[in-house]
């Protein structure tokens, strides 16, 4: 497993699963071209770019360049990294036929090729940096009443829009990217002050 720094933004789940087996860090799905109609995970993508830079890495048909080349438009160019893959022929598994320009993308190439794009683009191994304090955790969020009991969606919702993250933003990643923008102190401090009891 590679230990990323960055922030890698991936087209959709599929890239997701693929990446999670060779990498230990924080992938994030546009979900294709949702990503241009969603101003909250934009905002949220850059918020993590100036947390801890980007790296985009999407298929190499029409429809990749197309979403990288808007990522790269709206982040500062010196917080973006780009891996890319190359053009392989072919047809994913799960897939009936090939896609429209017959390339693989990034869910069905090789994990060699990968972890060869992602060294290419000289990506930041935070193994040897020393952690900054008590990180925030799925059971942080649990003790906080965001998951796994009554009302959490409706506190989950609250604190998204607190902080002005996408209001999907799935449970199992929040810890990730509540870290990328919050100290656990500070944390701890939001939450108090948005559910306090009266």
């Amino acid at each position: 497993m590679i230990k990323i720094k960055e922030a890698v933004i991936v087209e959709g789940k599929y890239d997701k699963i693929k990446l999670s087996s060779i990498i230990d860090g924080l992938i994030i799905e546009t979900n294709g071209f949702q990503i241009f109609k969603n101003k909250k995970q934009l905002d949220m993508i850059r918020r993590l770019a100036d947390a801890r830079g980007l790296l985009v890495l999407t298929d190499s048909d029409s429809a990749g360049f197309l979403i990288r080349n808007y990522l790269s438009g709206a982040v500062s160019p010196e917080k973006i990294k780009h891996a890319y893959i190359p053009d392989i022929l072919g047809k994913e598994k799960r897939k009936e036929k090939p896609s429209q320009e017959g390339k693989l993308g990034v869910e069905g190439v090789p994990a060699q090729v990968l972890v060869d794009a992602l060294r290419r683009a000289g990506v930041t191994c935070d193994s040897d940096e020393k952690p900054a304090g008590r990180k925030i955790t799925k059971i942080d969020l649990y003790l906080a009443g965001l998951s796994g009991g009554e009302n959490s969606a409706q506190r989950r919702a609250v604190l998204l829009k607190e902080l002005n993250l996408p209001e999907h933003l799935a449970p199992n990643s929040m810890p990730d990217v509540l870290n990328s923008i919050l100290t656990y102190d500070a944390f701890c401090c939001l939450i108090d002050k948005l559910f306090k009891k009266l």
